[in-house]
């Protein structure tokens, strides 16, 4: 297993405890019978997520994470960017949601997609929601 953190462009590390979050991504994987291979996750700010929507998927608009997915059978793999500026207008837009809270949901955002959980289609969204919600119950963290 190999979940590494880093960033790109002017973002800064985001403050996240690594090690409980590989142990949180880690049972969350294994609550859908998945096992981590390697994660990637680069956190970056709006211009790079933008340039990396429009150069590999040809979207012309911010957003707050973008998943690469390499997983093969039962074994998740992939590079997840995170736009630490979205993550933040997200957080102030949403009442009682702390910025900390709100890069929680994205980073195992992510991790639901690697196994195999979609959003964009009819009633996608509130399952994605639901997961999102249990995954962030499994979550010990400071």
């Amino acid at each position: 297993m190999s979940i590494t953190f880093n960033t790109e462009g002017t973002a800064q590390m985001p403050e996240l405890d690594q090690a409980a979050i590989r142990e949180w991504v880690a049972s969350v994987a294994a609550s859908y019978d998945k096992r981590v291979g390697e994660i990637n996750y680069v956190f970056v700010d709006d211009e790079r997520i933008l340039e990396v929507n429009r150069q590999f998927l040809g979207h012309d608009y911010y957003t707050d994470i973008i998943t690469f997915d390499y997983s093969q059978g039962r074994i998740l793999s992939g590079d997840l960017y995170i736009s630490l500026d979205t993550v933040r207008s997200n957080a102030l837009q949403q009442p009682n949601t702390s910025y900390r809270q709100e890069l929680h949901r994205v980073v195992i955002h992510g991790v639901l997609h690697l196994c195999g959980i979609n959003d964009k289609g009819p009633g996608e969204r509130e399952v994605m929601e639901a997961c999102e919600n249990r995954a962030l119950a499994m979550l010990v963290a400071p």
